[in-house]
Formats: C-alpha cells, sequence, structure tokens
C-alpha cells in the first residue's frame, strides 16, 4: 500500500502542507505497514502560491505593496525559473492582513495586489499566475488595475480615486496609461469559486459579508460592480456579468479577465496539473485528501473534488477527512469512498480550530489501524 496524502489547508486553523503533515504523522503512528507522500494542494485559496512556488521549487522574491487600506507593507511573490512568477492575492491584498473590526469592503483596495504584478513584471516575468483566494476587496479588480495604469472617471472627467466606493459614479475607464509590458505578458487567474460577477450569487451578495460588508454595504457594492460590468461593457462589448468564475476575488477576476485579457481557469485543476500531480497519483493505492468542510460547494471545484476526481479516474479509493459534513451529502458519494469526521466532539470552533492538527493525526492514525 501507498497511501497519497493530498489535503487542502483547513481554514483559519491549519496550511495544506500542515494538514498533509499531521496525517503523515498519524499513518506512521498506526500499525500499517504502507508507504506514503506528502502532496498538499491549493484551488487557488489563499496559501496556492506558496504550494506553487514549493511544488516547482521556486523562490520568494522580497515586494514592496500596498495593504488593503493603503499602508505600505513589505510581503513577497514568487519566481519560477526566470518568467513565470507567483502573486499571491492575499499578501498584499488579504484578509489575514486586517483586523476583524477594520474589515470594510466599500473602501479596501486590492492596489497592492497590482503592485506586485508590477514588480513581477520588474523582474522579467512574461507568465504571472494569481491565486485570489482570501482577499479583503470586492473592488473589481480596480485597485489592481488604478496601480498597473488604468484611470477610472466620472461622466465629468473627474479622477474616481476612492473605489470602490464611488464606482457607482464610474463615467469611462482610460487604459491609455497601462503599463506597456502588460501586453506582452501571460495572466492566469487561479479561480477557487465559480461564482458570477453581479447578482444574488454574486461576489458583492456572497462574499460581501464575510469580508465585512452589512446589508447597506452590500447594495451599495452589487450597484458598483453592475456600473463596472456597464461600462466595461460599453467599451469593450465584453459582457463580464455572463463570465463564469468573475466573481473570484471581489469581482478582481472579472475586472482582469475584461481589461487586461487575464484568462480565468478551476484553481485546482490548474494546480494539479502544472505540478505533475497525475505522476503522484501513478505511484499511489489510496488518496487522502481533506479541508475544513466538505459539502456540496465542495463539488463546485474545491481542492478535494479536483483530487477526488483525478483519484477515481484511475480506479484509487478516496478518503476525504474533514471538520464538518452536512447531512444530505448523497452527491458526494461517487467521488469520496469514505468521508470521516476528525473532530471527536462537538465544541466552540476556536478550540475546534485550535486542535485541527493533532484532530488530523489521531483520525489519520485511526484509519490506519482500520486498514492494517
Amino acid at each position: 500500500m501507498h497511501v497519497l496524502i493530498a489535503p487542502n489547508a483547513f481554514k483559519n486553523s491549519l496550511t495544506a502542507d500542515g494538514a498533509a503533515q499531521a496525517i503523515a504523522r498519524g499513518l506512521s503512528r498506526s500499525r500499517l505497514n504502507a508507504g506514503s507522500e506528502t502532496f498538499p494542494v491549493g484551488d487557488g485559496g489563499d496559501g496556492t502560491g506558496d504550494l506553487l512556488i514549493q511544488h516547482l521549487h521556486g523562490r520568494r522574491v522580497p515586494a514592496k505593496a500596498r495593504d488593503p487600506f493603503g499602508h505600505p507593507i513589505e510581503t513577497y511573490f514568487g519566481l519560477i525559473g526566470s518568467s513565470t512568477a507567483i502573486v499571491e492575492m492575499a499578501n498584499a491584498s488579504g484578509l489575514r492582513l486586517l483586523k476583524p473590526a477594520d474589515r470594510n469592503p466599500i473602501h479596501t483596495s486590492s492596489a497592492g495586489t497590482g503592485d506586485l504584478i508590477r514588480a513581477a513584471l520588474d523582474h522579467g516575468a512574461g507568465c504571472i499566475l494569481i491565486g485570489m483566494g482570501g482577499s479583503a476587496t470586492v473592488d473589481g479588480g480596480t485597485g489592481i488595475l488604478q496601480a498597473l495604469g488604468a484611470r477610472f472617471t466620472d461622466d465629468n472627467g473627474q479622477l474616481l480615486r476612492d473605489l470602490p466606493a464611488q464606482l457607482p459614479d464610474l463615467g469611462s475607464i482610460d487604459l491609455s496609461g497601462l503599463d506597456p509590458r502588460l501586453a506582452g505578458t501571460q495572466l492566469v487567474i487561479l479561480c477557487d469559486v465559480g461564482n458570477p460577477l453581479i447578482g444574488p450569487q454574486g461576489a458583492a451578495a456572497v462574499f460581501g459579508p464575510q469580508k465585512g460588508a452589512d446589508p447597506a454595504a452590500v447594495r451599495l457594492l452589487e450597484s458598483a460592480l453592475e456600473k463596472f460590468a456597464g461600462i466595461v461593457f460599453r467599451q469593450t462589448g465584453i459582457d463580464l456579468a455572463a463570465i463564469p468564475r468573475a466573481g473570484t476575488a471581489g469581482g478582481a477576476a472579472a475586472g482582469l479577465h475584461g481589461l487586461l485579457n487575464a484568462t480565468l481557469v478551476s484553481g485546482i485543476d490548474y494546480f494539479l496539473e502544472i505540478t505533475g500531480f497525475n505522476a503522484a497519483l501513478d505511484r499511489s493505492t489510496h488518496v487522502i485528501t481533506g479541508e475544513g468542510s466538505i459539502d456540496e460547494q465542495t463539488l463546485q471545484g474545491k481542492a478535494p473534488f479536483g483530487v477526488a476526481v483525478r483519484a477515481k479516474a484511475k480506479g484509487l479509493p478516496v478518503i476525504g477527512l474533514t471538520g464538518h459534513i452536512p447531512a444530505g451529502t448523497t452527491a458526494l458519494r461517487p467521488y469520496f469512498d469514505e468521508l470521516i469526521l476528525i473532530n471527536p466532539r462537538r465544541g466552540r470552533l476556536p478550540e475546534v480550530l485550535a486542535h485541527t492538527a493533532a484532530n488530523l493525526e489521531r483520525t489519520a492514525m485511526e484509519w490506519g489501524n482500520r486498514q492494517a
């Protein structure tokens, strides 16, 4: 038996690499006589960039950027070889950079991610992969675009500086000042959700509250994104409202697709392909994956689903470890041979999150003992 350990991050508690190591420790403590390989995965969510740097033997390049409120910070991007850059949106524009009380997507900007893209261009990147999970913004990517030279003005030609708060007043978008290097650069956005830009399943309605928006703020943000989409359609003929995955990162995927010709891809499919996951499957007899919750949303392109689809295509058993399995998840059965809750009992969420590594290790040990 050879077990491939390929979890995603357990949100707010453990990185994908940390989860993989905990599962590996558990298997090594069990009575099971089996080999194992850790292959932590990401689907475009927070932490995917670091995993790509790790799997592809890249390096971190220090960079200066702005946080979601425009304060200068020291951060980094990844460089693979000499021409492929990895930009993690959460490193400059992420929720984890803000205290919960400071979250306010009406005034948070994605400009810092634009700073990282510019830094990657300065290092000669011809291809930039962008993981957009964990952002603190719902600005349609206007902050990124501003940082790269775009100008957003009202009907009187006055520059709009406070975006997305002023985005409902948008009259035109001037791209003449865009960094000319972008024209020869491939931008690939790894999307971890399939949501559209606007509407009841859109960026403002679904993700705005998670980023600190109250109902009034959600309505303003929806209006802002509707106006943005309307102006982009008028100027380019591209209907951002019709594009799958455009709601990723508060609509940043939409803005970069519509105005910079960025390619939107399934984050997990792209990740598994570029990192050679199939070769690891060929060495394995069983696959263990997991993340904080495995539910019907998992089937919309989350990491455990991508792992399971590839494993099942090769006839391998798939075991999913998770902290939450809602009732009625029959749609998951074709993809997971076992779904195992790692939490031994109900408890307060902070306490449960604090013990994720220990719970994964124990659960993996118990599973190994059952197979021995």
